[in-house]
């Protein structure tokens, strides 16, 4: 069986040590079976960063991860038979450094890192974007001056019910609360989630019944565990996805919670590795790692069957694909350097 799907580089260096030399959005095609993965199309996109495909699965779109300065944009493609890109339109944003890109309710949610904001913009039916509607100013510092002198945010995750959003803001120690009313994004500050000073909240993944959360955690490596309860959620323990003995700065990454909901993977740039673990009612109970031999963890996905977890390693040019096992442990099927920079994965829903 071959699967199908998009892989965003990096293009150029943002600064003299980060950034990459990437085609842009690569379309690829994977064989299930074997692992190994072909690259389709390239389409030309300055930093696709992050990739979001509308839930009828006909568009796809991305942001411009640039600094202010360089006018980042979101676009929009239309997703052609042959699963190459067909460019719609663009429109600014009005941010610095946007680092992710969520598609929801008929439109597109843009979390700036540089900046702390967060904007939504509307999608028409054709696919084309509309200049934005709202734009969410987040405010405050942490106890790290190097990394949370101001707002960062650096994702958006839409709940189950299609109305809660979440904002981690690795700035501000907090995931910010958002609630969609009549189509737009407000700000629902009594939901907000604080977070252990110092932590500096990444990503996020929610278990599917929508009662437990699993956030990483860059600047410590640590995954903190929500708890839905009458007065929203509440971070009620923590895990290390480090060992004990590791002296590198922690870097994590990426978290994604398999579609059985038994076992939850994050991942750390400065270990290279991701780190497994299952879940044990309302806990976690580490498992294992799997080393990936690359270099800057940036990104994986698990394929919607499952079967496969796909990982992008920035600085050393590889995209591994992994078989997961029946106890969630995984083996490395296939591994390729035709994508240059890879930094993450989008799958059709």
């Amino acid at each position: 069986m071959i699967l199908n799907f998009f892989i965003g580089s990096y293009t150029k260096m943002i600064s003299p040590v980060f950034g990459g030399s990437g085609k842009g959005i690569y379309s690829v095609a994977l064989n299930t079976e074997t692992g190994h993965l072909q690259v389709l199309h390239k389409t030309k996109v300055v930093n696709p960063a992050y990739l979001a495909i509308s839930s009828n699965n006909k568009f796809l779109y991305t942001i411009t991860e640039v600094l202010a300065k360089d006018k980042p944009k979101v676009m929009a493609f239309r997703i052609k038979d042959d699963f190459s890109l067909e460019y719609i339109n663009e429109q600014l944003i009005s941010g610095d450094l946007p680092c992710h890109i969520t598609y929801a309710n008929s439109s597109v949610i843009v979390s700036c890192y540089g900046s702390g904001n967060v904007l939504q913009f509307n999608v028409n039916f054709n696919g084309e974007l509309l200049p934005f509607i709202i734009n969410h100013k987040h405010l405050g510092k942490s106890i790290n001056t190097k990394r949370q002198e101001s707002a960062h945010a650096h994702q958006s995750v839409v709940l189950s019910n299609n109305k809660d959003v979440f904002v981690p803001d690795l700035g501000i120690d907090k995931l910010k609360a958002y609630v969609f009313i009549n189509g737009k994004l407000q700000l629902n500050n009594k939901k907000d989630i604080n977070i252990e000073q110092g932590n500096g909240p990444r990503h996020v993944v929610f278990s599917k019944n929508g009662m437990l959360g699993y956030l990483l955690n860059e600047l410590t490596g640590n995954i903190s565990v929500l708890k839905l309860g009458k007065d929203g959620f509440k971070s009620i323990d923590t895990y290390k996805t480090l060992p004990h003995s590791f002296a590198k700065t922690p870097s994590a990454s990426a978290i994604r919670l398999h579609p059985n909901n038994k076992f939850l993977y994050a991942a750390n740039r400065t270990q290279e590795a991701i780190s497994l673990f299952k879940i044990k009612g309302e806990g976690l109970e580490f498992v294992s790692y799997t080393y990936t031999k690359g270099k800057t963890l940036r990104e994986f996905n698990i394929a919607p069957n499952g079967k496969l977890l796909i990982a992008c390693l920035q600085d050393s040019n590889d995209v591994i694909v992994y078989k997961i096992l029946e106890d969630g442990n995984l083996k490395e099927l296939f591994s390729t350097q035709e994508v240059l920079s890879p930094v993450c994965i989008t799958f059709f829903k």
